[in-house]
């Protein structure tokens, strides 16, 4: 488990711009049962593409067009409960960390895995969360 003072900022980072951290399993099941949409962002350490998932999930969620109904995050590494149950429900997709997922009565109807994150601009990013926003929200 990473240390609090590590990943403190980067969990601030996603609450104070209006994401809801999901700290355990039971958080996780009551959000993901809900009707409507919700964008799930597994945040991680990982400085090659965390450094650009938290501003492109940002940028995405502050664009002023079409939102997610519920915007969560649970912290890879460290929520590791809450984590682990966040990732059955976006099956068949392989661990992945960070990862984004935008999820539709329950079910995954985009899913930014890391290889798809890394090396990409937090524009890019940005601008494929808006795509799948204006299609399914």
């Amino acid at each position: 488990m990473y240390p609090t003072e590590i990943v403190a900022p980067m969990k601030s980072e996603m609450t104070e711009n209006g994401f809801k951290e999901l700290l355990t399993p039971a958080e996780v099941e009551e959000t993901m049962q809900q009707p409507g949409t919700t964008l799930l962002f597994i945040n991680s350490v990982c400085g090659c593409s965390a450094g650009t998932a938290r501003p492109g999930v940002l940028m995405a969620t502050q664009s002023g067009g079409k939102q997610p109904s519920r915007l969560v995050t649970s912290f890879a590494g460290y929520d590791n409960d809450a984590v682990k149950t966040a990732r059955t429900y976006l099956t068949p997709y392989p661990p992945s960390s960070p990862s984004i997922a935008l999820l539709k009565d329950g079910k995954v109807v985009l899913m930014l895995e890391r290889h798809m994150i890394e090396g990409r601009p937090a524009q890019m990013i940005a601008a494929s969360l808006q795509q799948a926003f204006e299609q399914y929200c």
